[in-house]
């Protein structure tokens, strides 16, 4: 039967290239990046991809974009050592060449830490990020008794709810954090002191944010204290948290 679509010389459309590879990237973000949305810094990092003329695999819908895919939303303004980005290339390459190619052209304020050779047909990393790992510096108003942070931590972990709220726009949700919380304890004393804090991504009951946990052990402590940086160190996967 003829097609009318297309004149009757032309050649039918080459299938795409099939997939080769995934490369999983591990990036980091100094605090003094560009403050940017979720979706700007996918587009930054998008543009800066393709930059970089790797044999980047599409996705077959009408927009055919890139294949490359985000551990976990970052927070705009937290500095950040371990993300996570996956890519498919439709042509095996080395590690050496695929850093070459990408570390001129990387988002300002972002660096390459590592990239691994991952399992192409391996299940989407989103759907694999199960935690992260968060160091956070923290005062107070009149400084922090170390010892009564110490035991905060540890009431905070034996605590079977730890309610709290937080606004999202006009109005205040109130949840239990304890659930999200997998592990709190100051890993240096200061001053100041600094804690590290695991936090869970659940499908279900959310996010758990360091900000959070930071309230609930001044609310313990029975005195504010402020998160004065934060960085998350890096995303746990589910077959690493186990």
């Amino acid at each position: 039967m003829h097609d009318e679509t297309r004149p009757p010389n032309d050649p039918p459309a080459a299938p795409p290239p099939d997939p080769r590879q995934r490369w999983r990237l591990v990036v980091g973000r100094s605090v003094d990046a560009p403050s940017q949305t979720q979706r700007e810094l996918s587009d930054a990092w998008e543009a800066a991809i393709e930059a970089a003329g790797l044999p980047l695999a599409r996705t077959g819908d009408a927009r055919s974009r890139p294949r490359i895919s985000f551990g976990a939303p970052l927070p705009v303004g937290i500095a950040a050592d371990g993300e996570l980005i996956d890519l498919v290339l439709t042509a095996r390459w080395p590690a050496w060449r695929v850093r070459e190619v990408l570390a001129p052209v990387l988002p300002a304020g972002w660096r390459l830490v590592d990239l691994h050779d991952v399992w192409l047909a391996g299940p989407a990393l989103a759907g694999r990020v199960a935690a992260a790992d968060y160091r956070v510096v923290v005062a107070g108003a009149d400084g922090v008794d170390v010892e009564r942070l110490v035991d905060a931590c540890a009431a905070l972990l034996l605590s079977r709810r730890v309610p709290r709220a937080r606004r999202k726009g006009d109005t205040t949700i109130r949840y239990d954090l304890r659930p999200l919380v997998l592990d709190a304890r100051v890993d240096d004393a200061g001053p100041p002191p600094i804690i590290v804090t695991r936090t869970r991504f659940h499908p279900e009951l959310g996010t758990g944010r360091p900000e959070e946990v930071v309230g609930a052990l001044a609310d313990l402590i029975g005195e504010p204290l402020q998160a004065v940086s934060m960085v998350r160190v890096r995303l746990i996967l589910t077959d690493d948290l186990g």
